[in-house]
């Protein structure tokens, strides 16, 4: 998904396998979207979706979420064509090892995640993106932002976030103190204007794993995220919240 409609334009997001959204305008080549998982706008080329019915489109936005749990994962459709889907793609109107788009069924046997899960799997889901490397506007195991990365770490967990860092500090229950959080919830960092740029999950014993280069886990203490590799504070503790 691109700022302003040209190949040339900064990504500032992902559409990820699956996702549905709304088309706002259209041209020859690029559309404006708004995604229907969390209303984020920008531009995608018009070669890369499929046109469902509005009708489709509301079916889509009740229906129960599943979303593919493996890293990396392939599907096969009709006519064997092979896919390749990353972890927290979506399964749209899924039912045993099989979904639909359109006419189209697509086969899938791998692992599902649609259960709304406890504190503790927010944890065990991030562990699945350590390592991955740092990508501006990315959400898949190949690239990730720091935002990126906690909206879909919590979808997997059935857990709706907004997609950027400022959007997601909106949401939850400041909490005062580190000591008050629990593995899982979120601390928000700003930069030097004060606007929040930045935000990880926290773990037990005061670390903290976050985007940063690559998804990484850091010490947080009440200045902010203290880089075990540089051995510097990185970034500016804002603010502490509690989503679940």
């Amino acid at each position: 998904m691109r700022l302003l409609a040209s190949d040339a334009s900064e990504m500032v997001n992902q559409v990820v396998f699956g996702e549905h959204f709304e088309v706002l305008e259209k041209d020859k080549k690029w559309s404006k979207i708004r995604l229907a998982f969390d209303s984020y706008e920008g531009f995608i080329d018009n070669k890369q979706y499929e046109e469902i019915s509005r009708e489709v489109y509301q079916q889509l936005s009740t229906e129960k979420k599943n979303y593919a749990g493996n890293l990396i994962d392939f599907i096969t459709d009709d006519r064997n064509n092979l896919t390749t889907i990353p972890l927290g793609a979506h399964l749209p109107f899924y039912d045993q090892n099989s979904f639909k788009i359109n006419t189209t069924t697509f086969l899938y046997d791998g692992k599902v995640c649609n259960e709304i899960l406890p504190k503790p799997a927010i944890i065990e889901k991030a562990y699945l993106f350590l390592n991955v490397p740092y990508l501006w506007g990315g959400k898949t195991p190949f690239g990730i932002d720091c935002s990126g990365f906690t909206q879909t770490v919590y979808k997997l967990c059935g857990h709706n976030l907004l997609r950027d860092a400022k959007q997601q500090a909106s949401q939850g229950e400041v909490l005062s103190f580190i000591e008050e959080s629990e593995p899982g919830d979120l601390a928000f960092f700003d930069n030097e204007e004060g606007n929040i740029t930045h935000v990880g999950i926290i773990m037990n014993d005061y670390n903290i794993i976050h985007a940063h280069g690559k998804v990484r886990i850091d010490k947080l203490d009440h200045s902010g995220i203290y880089n075990v590799d540089t051995q510097q504070h990185s970034h500016k503790l804002r603010v502490i919240k509690k989503m679940v």
